[in-house]
């Protein structure tokens, strides 16, 4: 398969999934030219806001390789990933980001996310939503105990 055949198929499971009461739009990642997982948007149908195409495949990719690691694998997605859906392609390494439409295209059919990117800049004080630190002093012991830790696994 070629790289027009992977965006074919995320494109199919978005409008696939936009019949079958889900959000319109669909994933696949892709490892040594063939599809490992696959997933479309499921936030309605689960009742779970973060169960966006990318996070599903990502959740199946890592189960289906056994790994939390998807360096050498490409995803391809029928729509520029949220802030969200970047952190999570990014915490999962994988190489290459595919997409066919763009955020202003999905801005226009009522999915803007662009709140969002304006958020991530601000100071957590100047946030629209309040946020505040607490227990600091307690909060620190995991991280003392994870840095201490000798047997580890990194991500």
């Amino acid at each position: 398969m070629e790289k027009k055949d992977f965006m074919r198929r995320a494109i199919a499971l978005s409008e696939n999934s936009v019949k079958t009461g889900g959000g319109p739009f669909g994933a696949v990642i892709v490892k040594d030219g063939e599809i490992v997982a696959e997933a479309s948007n499921s936030v309605t149908i689960d009742n779970d806001p973060t169960a966006h195409a990318e996070i599903n495949c990502i959740r199946k990719a890592t189960k289906i390789l056994k790994s939390f690691d998807l360096a050498g694998c490409d995803i391809y997605t029928s729509c520029e990933p949220c802030p969200m859906c970047l952190g999570a392609i990014y915490w999962a390494h994988l190489d290459h980001i595919y997409y066919a439409n763009d955020r202003k295209d999905a801005a226009k059919i009522g999915f803007d996310d662009d709140f969002i990117y304006q958020e991530i800049v601000l100071k957590p004080a100047d946030r629209s939503k309040h946020m505040e630190i607490m227990l600091p002093e307690e909060g620190i012991r995991a991280f003392q105990m994870w840095e201490k830790k000798s047997d580890k696994t990194e991500y």
